[in-house]
């Protein structure tokens, strides 16, 4: 199993003393804190939790911009006719064809088959249930798409 964004810990290495580490409200500030490595007194590296730092979050921000831009061009994708389903739950799922291939067992250029709307159409129950299931949705969520 892979480890999911919000479920990874980063650890920051850091030279600056413990009372100098920024404690700005994070992205994640109501569900997580980052442990870093700070200098105390003694010089000697300690663990520090932080809840964050502005830059970092500003990044963030900018990145969940970009995502949310994916997420919405592979709908609008659906929508037109132009690719299935697979491939806007892949996006809003925050999946690649390798980490999707991972939890269906297809392979990718199979993957990249069933993102074809004549393909999709087509595809066993059997199959979908196991893209259903990665995507944690019902199979008939899958077939009937309501973006």
């Amino acid at each position: 199993m892979r480890c999911h964004p919000f479920h990874c810990f980063p650890i920051l290495f850091t030279t600056m003393k413990k009372e100098d580490l920024p404690q700005d409200p994070g992205a994640l500030d109501k569900f997580t804190r980052e442990v870093c490595y700070v200098k105390n007194d003694d010089g000697k590296y300690e663990t520090v939790l932080s809840r964050g730092w502005e830059v970092k979050k500003d990044a963030l921000d900018s990145a969940w911009v970009d995502v949310n831009e994916r997420i919405e061009d592979a709908r609008q994708a659906v929508i037109r006719g132009e690719k299935s389903p697979i491939y806007y739950f892949m996006e809003l799922r925050l999946m690649d064809i390798t980490v999707l291939s991972g939890y269906t067992g297809f392979f990718g250029f199979f993957i990249k088959r069933h993102m074809k709307p004549s393909v999709f159409k087509v595809l066993s129950e059997n199959k979908l249930a196991k893209y259903a299931q990665a995507f944690d949705i019902s199979v008939n969520e899958l077939k009937i798409f309501k973006g």
